[in-house]
């Protein structure tokens, strides 16, 4: 079975990260796109000829018994509305990150799919990067020993801040660089090293943005290891991507995964070269003693793609569980209220 699907929002989310691997995987048809930016909707009739571009939700959901799956790419704060409606209607969703802008909402979403029968997952496409599937390989594998430190970065340089909704979302409409990219950078955290006991958060507001921008978030894992996340509009130099310290021996890689840059320049799912770090940008492992080169694996985001079908056919589990999406809202959450303290 295809599975027809309508991807809501067509600004980075949906025309990068949704719209080109619904459109390559064969498991799946791209029937609407639902913007009302008529040069968005330009766009997605240019690049996908015969795809049906509706101006809002409810044209779409007056179509419902025509679509099997959404996709939400819009802002956070129309998530947890445009996904309840969604499933409502009887169709699976997929909800980018955040997934909503509490927990609350995302407990009640995982609910309101429960009593539809319907699949809902959330799009943490960062469990595909190449580095973080290097590095879980090599955590599992104990080649690094016990982890006693996770150093994880996300950082930019924009000064000049956000654009669009970024620059004018609050913190309850889940604006700010701690919902944006701390969502990845905890939801990796938590894959790796289990359950958090503690948390430390330093939140800041640096520019001119309604929310924060340069943020610092500590996790202590119930196994021990320490998750020290730092998220960044003010990165005028960068520093590690990864930086993991073992009783073994430590893992550093630099720059981020080529998948979003290759994608904005317009490569598409199935290119050659698609994922793959230059050798430039691979990894050490080891010690100051001695250390190696490390390749890290193609990244690959069509895998969550490729799982949700399965997930759908009922082959399958969903490629993120929701309720790993909700667990990392509430870390999220304390981390606002422990830096308002």
């Amino acid at each position: 079975m295809t599975v027809r699907t309508a991807v809501i929002g067509f600004g980075l989310a949906g025309r990068v990260f949704h719209a080109p691997f619904v459109d390559h995987d064969e498991s799946y048809s791209l029937d609407f796109v639902v913007t009302g930016n008529e040069d968005r909707a330009r766009e997605a009739r240019e690049s996908y000829p015969g795809v049906t571009v509706l101006p809002d939700t409810a044209a779409l959901l007056a179509r419902a018994s025509d679509v099997d799956l959404v996709v939400v790419g819009t802002p956070p704060a129309t998530h947890a509305e445009i996904a309840g409606e969604a499933l409502d209607a009887g169709l699976h969703v997929v909800v980018d990150k955040p997934f909503a802008t509490t927990s609350e909402q995302g407990r009640a979403l995982i609910e309101r799919a429960r009593r539809a029968g319907r699949v809902l997952t959330v799009y943490q496409n960062r469990r595909w990067d190449g580095d973080f599937l290097t590095l879980r390989e090599l955590v599992e594998s104990g080649e690094l020993g016990e982890v006693h430190s996770f150093e994880s970065r996300f950082e930019w340089w924009r000064p000049g801040g956000g654009r669009g909704w970024k620059a004018s979302a609050s913190v309850a409409e889940g604006g700010g660089i701690l919902f944006d990219l701390g969502t990845h950078l905890i939801d990796q955290a938590v894959q790796l090293f289990g359950g958090v006991e503690d948390l430390w958060a330093d939140v800041t507001t640096r520019g001119s943005d309604n929310a924060d921008d340069d943020s610092v978030v500590v996790l202590r894992h119930a196994g021990g290891t320490r998750s020290r996340l730092i998220m960044s509009g003010f990165a005028a130099l960068p520093a590690p991507r990864f930086h993991v310290l073992g009783s073994r021996g430590a893992f550093t890689i630099w720059g981020l995964d080529p998948q979003e840059d290759a994608l904005r320049g317009g490569a598409r799912p199935g290119d050659a070269g698609l994922g793959v770090r230059g050798e430039e940008q691979w990894a050490t492992v080891g010690t100051r003693v001695e250390s190696r080169r490390v390749e890290p694996r193609r990244g690959d985001y069509g895998g969550f793609y490729a799982r949700l079908a399965e997930a759908i056919a009922g082959t399958g589990e969903v490629p993120v569980d929701p309720n790993d999406a909700v667990e990392v809202l509430e870390l999220v959450e304390r981390a606002h209220r422990f830096a308002a303290r």
